[in-house]
């Protein structure tokens, strides 16, 4: 895509630039000279620890003392730490490159597995081999750490290995293509880019919009950091000489008028001899159903936002309209640049949503389940879109929370839930979304590392009754009318969601005939079989009692109809009905 402008900055943009950077610098999004060094001492430490691994199992193997001494394991970054807009806390994307011999399955996530695990410096180590990048994560002296695996068709590995050309995916696998190109592809939107600084801050930037605004999260349905960076690397191009006051600006303006789903492309999509499918929505039917497609550069070419549904691409594109809006006003001195990351009053901006609380016997399970659970939220999301044609909006909220009150290990994921805007219903118009839980529940209680204890719950809850400990203080606040630029994708009703809903501060509990509640009373787990199936030799745990069987169903009434006459979001009332 040819440039949009070549112009640069004036003395306004460069002063806007100053007054931007500084609000970066005191949010805390840069990290110290003292966690630079720290991290940089993991890494070498585990590097060692690499080429160590990778000595023993030749000598295992049987090869001979020149190959032993020869024999070499290497790391390299990749994502946020690569492109260096990680931040305090952050987590390292490291990828360990091994010779032809050292296999994924039992060499790394066995024998290195096992190493790690009697170390000292790693805790919380955490191995998942069935993902769509088998990882190992855990944390080094402090460090979170997620670590890949590739074999690449060599005897011994380089020290000097330059994994950019195409010859180092002869002869490997699916995985291990995607492990090589998360560093493959961070390569190259750095040389892509036409200034890799103002690049890196307009980056930082826009993650730190993205996770105010709760949609920063992959996992959940919306981006990640490398679909961020291509995001971002693509308005670079289009501007090449703009400084991030004036990328952000243009960030907004670009993806609020783009037509999804028109990919997103840094350069021409690469085809290549060695046989491996990249994008291509003329060939592929299932690339003709992403939604928001940003493609990677590196070869094999991959859509790296397949996670976005329906739901979700609305909510982002709803944000994008959100910053543009600020953005005007900023260049009209109407606003100064933390208007732009104010957080997303998500907890007041629908009268509806499901919770999914997840329990285990203790912490060390609570954070396998968890992951697994938070691995197949999306498709909660994509299965409630399907079974009520699209009508019903999923709002997923990346961030969990946990009841500390609780006398197991808990943690507890939210959806937002309302009508699609813009459509007549008729009184008493109902969704039974029933079967639809019930499925996704089966589904995740397949987990094939499942242990006694762990659970799952799906409930709805009125915003009135939102539990307490989601809110920072443990209370809710005190009700405010809250004005917050909500527009719509569409220009005739842009104007008409200007504000999010406030939340009420009133503490009702869930009534008795409503959806199964987290309580922490005395009474004992009682499953239900439209609740959670049954599992042989699960423990009995205290404090959550679901009531009897219930149905979710979405009941529109003359009230929603009067919101949508009046063109503001429609509101949207769950009833669930029991059907004991």
């Amino acid at each position: 895509m040819n440039p949009i402008s070549y112009a640069g900055p004036t003395q306004v943009d460069i002063h806007r630039n100053e007054l931007l950077e500084k609000l970066l610098r005191d949010s805390g999004v840069y990290e110290g000279a003292e966690e630079i060094a720290k991290r940089e001492e993991v890494l070498r430490h585990l590097d060692q620890i690499i080429k160590d691994w990778v000595k023993q199992l030749t000598r295992q193997k049987g090869y001979t003392g020149k190959m032993v001494d020869e024999a070499n394991g290497i790391i390299r970054t990749f994502g946020s730490y690569r492109l260096g807009v990680h931040g305090p806390n952050a987590d390292i994307d490291t990828l360990c490159i091994g010779p032809s011999y050292v296999n994924r399955e039992h060499d790394f996530f066995t024998i290195l597995h096992n190493i790690l695990l009697g170390m000292e410096e790693v805790s919380d180590l955490q191995p998942i081999e069935d993902a769509h990048v088998p990882v190992m994560k855990f944390k080094f002296q402090g460090i979170s750490i997620d670590l890949l695996y590739a074999s690449v068709s060599l005897l011994t590995v380089p020290e000097d290995l330059d994994i950019s050309h195409n010859s180092v995916l002869y002869n490997t696998d699916e995985k291990t293509v995607r492990s090589l190109n998360g560093c493959r592809v961070a390569d190259q939107i750095l040389k892509l880019v036409p200034n890799v600084e103002n690049f890196c801050t307009t980056l930082r930037c826009l993650k730190f919009w993205a996770k105010n605004r709760g949609v920063y999260s992959n996992v959940t349905g919306f981006l990640g950091g490398v679909n961020w960076a291509l995001l971002v690397a693509q308005v670079c191009q289009l501007y090449p000489n703009a400084i991030p006051s004036m990328l952000v600006s243009r960030f907004f303006r670009v993806y609020t008028h783009w037509r999804w789903p028109n990919p997103v492309m840094l350069s021409p999509i690469e085809e290549d001899d060695l046989g491996f499918s990249v994008w291509d929505p003329r060939k592929c039917s299932r690339d003709r159903t992403h939604l928001m497609p940003i493609i990677t550069p590196a070869y094999p070419c991959m859509n790296s936002s397949y996670n976005v549904s329906a739901s979700t691409l609305h909510v982002m594109v709803e944000q994008f309209h959100f910053g543009n809006k600020v953005c005007e006003e900023i260049e009209l001195n109407r606003a100064n640049w933390s208007a732009l990351f104010e957080p997303c009053l998500f907890f007041e901006s629908y009268k509806n949503y499901l919770q999914v609380d997840i329990i285990a016997a203790d912490a060390v399970d609570l954070l396998l389940w968890r992951g697994w659970v938070e691995s197949r939220l999306r498709f909660l999301t994509l299965k409630i879109e399907r079974d009520t044609e699209s009508t019903l909006q999923c709002h997923p909220f990346p961030n969990a929370y946990a009841d500390t009150s609780k006398p197991f290990s808990h943690c507890a994921f939210f959806m937002g839930l309302q009508r699609q805007p813009g459509l007549k219903v008729q009184d008493n118009n109902q969704f039974d979304i029933r079967g639809t839980v019930d499925e996704f529940k089966q589904e995740i209680n397949n987990y094939t590392h499942w242990r006694p204890g762990m659970d799952i719950f799906v409930s709805h809850v009125r915003r009135r009754e939102l539990p307490n400990y989601i809110f920072p203080l443990g209370h809710r606040r005190q009700r405010q009318l809250r004005h917050t630029p909500q527009p719509s994708t569409t220009a005739s009703n842009r104007d008409a969601q200007g504000s999010i809903s406030p939340s009420s501060d009133r503490c009702s509990k869930r009534k008795h005939d409503d959806a199964p509640t987290v309580d922490a009373g005395p009474s004992k787990l009682q499953k239900q079989a439209s609740v959670s199936p049954q599992r042989p030799e699960t423990p009995i745990i205290q404090g959550l009692t679901p009531e009897s069987p219930i149905q979710l169903k979405v009941v529109m009434d003359s009230e929603d109809v009067a919101n949508t006459e009046s063109m503001q979001p429609p509101a949207i009332r769950l009833s669930l009905e029991s059907t004991a």
